[in-house]
């Protein structure tokens, strides 16, 4: 019963697959990510020209005045780990737990955590895990971060209500996620570079057709803004609120528990 109530309620990017109907968005998701893997960061910085890199300072910067001496830190859908590396430095006392779903992401981020000085490597631990049934127990973290992973949640309110679970009274969540420009001129110039050139470079450099296609179509589908805090709000959280960076490109979400 539960389960066909999640079905029904459906809508926005959970309903915009990497690759095809009949089988499950995130298995699917994690296909997309193996296949992409070797070619992620290097798409990152080329498709946001760089500008990542201040979006996740500014969001976390945002997150340590909230939390400012965390002992426990979970980065959901740590990819190959540019968040996680950088909230050890953020928060040189913290256990930093990056988890994904993609292997093929994990294999990049262990590499690089094999080239970080013995004391780094022993605060950071990367392991493999599904947002949505996450397996460290209740009330585990001060606070839980997710960077351009929330649109590819097969069931958004599942997620965020295992975030809620993970997070200890008073702990906080960081949501990093590219939104669209609600500027009509800007926007038109974002979705001119979104649907055109994005999935053409895409399709050179990581050799996968299909991934940065899905890539504008689920940030077009996602909730943003007021939808994205108000649905934080409907999974428990409080003191929900949002920012919006580089024109709209790009829009933050901090809340607490």
């Amino acid at each position: 019963m539960g389960e066909e109530k999640i079905e029904e309620n459906l809508s926005g990017a959970e309903l915009v697959n990497p690759y095809r109907e009949g089988e499950s968005k995130g298995a699917q998701v994690e296909q997309m990510f193996d296949s992409i893997a070797p070619a992620y960061d290097f798409m990152n910085t080329a498709m946001t020209l760089g500008l990542h890199r201040s979006w996740r300072n500014k969001a976390l910067k945002g997150a340590a005045r909230l939390i400012p001496d965390p002992s426990d830190v979970l980065d959901i859908a740590t990819g190959t780990g540019d968040v996680a590396f950088r909230l050890a430095q953020i928060f040189p006392k913290a256990k930093i737990t990056g988890m994904d779903l993609s292997a093929g992401m994990l294999k990049i981020a262990g590499e690089k955590l094999s080239s970080l000085p013995d004391e780094e490597k022993k605060r950071i631990n990367f392991e493999q895990g599904d947002s949505l049934d996450i397996k460290y127990k209740d009330c585990s973290f001060d606070l839980v971060t997710v960077a351009y992973g929330v649109r590819n949640f097969e069931h958004l309110r599942a997620g965020l209500s295992e975030m809620y679970r993970v997070l200890r009274p008073g702990g906080a969540i960081c949501i990093i996620e590219l939104s669209v420009p609600a500027n009509p001129v800007v926007r038109a110039g974002y979705n001119l570079y979104s649907r055109n050139l994005i999935p053409a470079i895409g399709r050179m450099v990581s050799g996968d057709s299909r991934a940065y296609t899905y890539l504008p179509e689920s940030i077009a589908a996602a909730p943003q803004r007021e939808n994205m805090t108000a649905i934080l709000r409907e999974c428990g959280f409080k003191d929900c609120i949002w920012k919006s960076l580089t024109l709209g490109a790009v829009t933050y979400y901090l809340a607490r528990k």
